[in-house]
């Protein structure tokens, strides 16, 4: 069989119209109001021409839209909030997940029941009643399941390695429209694809997730006038050089819109005491002038505001490279000249359980660093001025730059090659094959491009 050709999908708006038969949630053709807005992922600078926007009440919603796209010969695409998106949907009956809002915890257990619409601060949050801790990114508005379906490298990643590690049980729908669970012991093949591997292999309606035990957190994000700049970077290094596992480190140049002057960030994230934590992070004491900002103890439910991630949609292009070290030369070019028009460039530790195998297609991440580069493109000039410094820059960081990256940190101009040797990604391709040979499901990285 061959996949579906999403530029030959031509459905009429009247054929379309089944849809609202075939589901009890919320269907939006073109010309309805409030489609527009439905249809638009989180990043605004991506155009999204899709046929129709469905929201699911519930898993058996799913199934009996995945059964009527398929007698109309319709793809479909899915994006749990939208995040992620990187213009693969065109052609496609999109599918919302935010109803799906199921979330339990088993205290006893350690385990989270997450259905796909639940944000990642709610599990945080559910998790922390009890004592225990998801693996978490810096946003907490991101979709946990589509967060965890790339993988997933937040804050305790260092500790605990990708959420994706601690999947037990995805419950799904496959491309005939039939509810299946996926673990290590049930349908293993397409456990082992979704454990990072994207979406593309089926519609994940719930996943149950291992928890952890921690009582203490400490952190947030100081920020210096731009001139500091060395002197983070400097500081950075020496605390990173032997973080324990329990100590996340961020760092950050950050430029803002509207003429306001440059600074550097530092970000940090410990799982432990406020003494432990002062102590590991007090070569920052030494870079004088903060601005604002500072660090301490934080419930659980706060950690979204260590990096205060934007919670609106906007139009936005980022990039992100691991690196193969970060030393003076590394340093010296990403300090050289002003990173305008980027809004920031941040650089992530890494290593610690990253480092270690693990289930799934992603294998050990041994690279130590990560250097996200984000800006706005509010016009497609805008857009392409940053996509050229962004280009720029990778190419100044040289061989610095391993050109892996993994799911979560994909772009635009990315594919899953970038993510997995050969070798995983024929595996992947082969249990595309298997689970969706016709193509009637596409994500954010489709595994055949």
């Amino acid at each position: 069989m061959t996949e579906v050709d999403e530029s030959e999908a031509t459905v009429s708006v009247p054929t379309l119209q089944s849809l609202r038969t075939a589901v009890h949630g919320e269907v939006l053709l073109p010309g309805d109001e409030g489609f527009d807005e439905a249809r638009r992922p989180w990043n605004l600078a991506i155009e999204q021409n899709v046929l129709a926007v469905v929201t699911a009440a519930d898993a058996d919603d799913v199934a009996a839209l995945v059964r009527c796209a398929n007698s109309l010969g319709v793809p479909i695409a899915v994006q749990p909030s939208g995040h992620g998106a990187a213009g693969n949907a065109d052609g496609t009956i999109l599918l919302r997940t935010g109803r799906l809002t199921e979330l339990s915890v088993d205290a006893e257990a350690r385990t989270a029941r997450v259905g796909a619409g639940v944000k990642s601060g709610a599990v945080t949050a559910a998790a922390a009643e009890h004592g225990l801790v998801h693996k978490p990114g810096s946003s907490p508005v991101v979709s946990a399941t589509g967060y965890t379906l790339g993988g997933g490298l937040g804050f305790f990643a260092r500790k605990y390695g990708m959420s994706s590690d601690h999947v037990i049980e995805f419950e799904v729908v496959d491309a005939e429209g039939e509810r299946r669970l996926a673990s290590a012991e049930e349908n293993p093949d397409l456990f082992h694809a979704l454990a990072g591997g994207g979406g593309d292999f089926a519609i994940v309606t719930a996943m149950t997730l291992r928890l952890h035990a921690e009582s203490e957190l400490f952190g947030g994000t100081i920020m210096w006038p731009a001139a500091r700049a060395a002197e983070a970077f400097q500081a950075f290094r020496d605390v990173t050089a032997n973080a324990p596992r329990e100590l996340t480190v961020w760092t950050s140049l950050a430029q803002f819109p509207g003429g306001a002057p440059a600074m550097v960030a530092v970000t940090a994230a410990y799982l432990g005491a406020e003494a432990d934590a002062r102590a590991l992070l007090k070569p920052f004491e030494a870079v004088g002038g903060a601005l604002s900002g500072g660090w301490g103890p934080l419930s659980f439910p706060e950690l979204g505001t260590i990096t205060d991630d934007p919670v609106d949609p906007a139009p936005s292009m980022s990039r992100t490279e691991l690196v193969s070290r970060f030393d003076d030369d590394v340093v010296a070019t990403l300090l050289a000249e002003p990173i305008d028009p980027l809004l920031a460039v941040q650089v992530r530790h890494l290593g610690g359980a990253l480092a270690e195998d693990r289930p799934g297609p992603h294998g050990p991440i041994t690279e130590d660093h990560a250097i996200s580069m984000i800006g706005l493109a509010r016009t497609p000039e805008a857009g392409a001025a940053v996509a050229a410094k962004q280009a720029e820059l990778t190419a100044a960081l040289g061989d610095a730059v391993t050109g892996r990256k993994p799911v979560t940190f994909l772009g635009l101009t990315d594919t899953l090659a970038n993510a997995f040797s050969a070798q995983e990604l024929e595996r992947l391709r082969a249990t595309k094959e298997k689970w969706d040979p016709q193509g009637r499901l596409t994500s954010n990285f489709p595994v055949r491009k």
